[in-house]
């Protein structure tokens, strides 16, 4: 099986033992992004801003491995308060086209460097 390691500098750089992403096939697997400003690798501020850096950060690293947001078939995303569900939601429709992806949005206690989101996914490259 073909296995590729996806790196971009228009992504947060790795700040543990764990690459951007990995294509295996045509088949990526995003690691976690938090709202890092890739440039200055010190978090955004604020949930708002933070989901719009999530999504660009995913965006970044989707792009590098020659897809798009709307190839995501699976996205996770971590919340620290489901309160922010609905926001969630309304910037998501900014970056996504319908159909959307298969969706999880999980309650969680923390994240790294105190992040209020988190999200992973996974994305079909198309042929």
């Amino acid at each position: 099986m073909n296995r590729s390691i996806i790196s971009t500098s228009a992504a947060p750089a790795a700040i543990g033992t764990y690459s951007q992403a990995v294509k295996v096939g045509n088949t990526i697997y995003l690691s976690g992004q938090i709202g890092l400003n890739p440039a200055s690798m010190q978090m955004v501020d604020g949930i708002e801003a933070q989901i719009v850096q999530v999504f660009d950060n995913l965006k970044a690293v989707c792009e590098a491995g020659g897809a798009s947001l709307n190839d995501i078939a699976k996205l996770n995303i971590f919340l620290t308060d489901l309160g922010h569900f609905a926001l969630v939601n309304e910037i998501m429709a900014r970056y996504f086209q319908q159909p959307y992806p298969a969706r999880a949005a999980i309650g969680v206690a923390s994240l790294p460097r105190a992040a209020l989101v988190e999200m992973d996914g996974i994305v079909v490259v198309p042929a």
